[in-house]
């Protein structure tokens, strides 16, 4: 069974840093496309982060230069560091495993969730 558990997540300021993580079993984590997607309050889902070997890397625009992702595949988990956080980018972040589909998914082509986890929250304040 595919376990996903993010943490991390927390209140800071404009401009301030975070670090999520995201703890992944059942799978094998280094064979897997891997993402971090984000909702908030009345918005639809926003792909924020990809990489893998069938979807490529991708970064959404608003996070292009400031987001990075990466993954310790001896620990399988998933990181994203955050860096010049801004108020639009509170929301809850969910790590998740990602399968080829048609179709759109939270903004971009051609990949589908396949498991998520918990989600972890993410304010920033002005």
């Amino acid at each position: 069974e595919v376990h996903l558990v993010e943490s991390g997540g927390g209140s800071v300021q404009a401009g301030g840093s975070l670090r999520l993580s995201c703890t992944a079993s059942g799978f094998t984590f280094d064979a897997a496309d891997m993402g971090w997607y984000r909702e908030a309050p009345g918005n639809e889902c926003e792909m924020v982060s990809i990489v893998g070997s069938e979807a490529g890397t991708y970064y959404r625009d608003s996070v292009k230069g400031r987001f990075t992702q990466s993954q310790d595949n001896a620990k399988s988990t998933l990181y994203l560091q955050m860096n010049n956080l801004t108020p639009e980018d509170t929301a809850v972040y969910y790590c998740a495993t990602l399968l080829p589909r048609g179709g759109v998914t939270c903004g971009v082509e051609g990949v589908g969730i396949g498991s998520r986890g918990q989600g972890t929250q993410v304010t920033v304040s002005s």
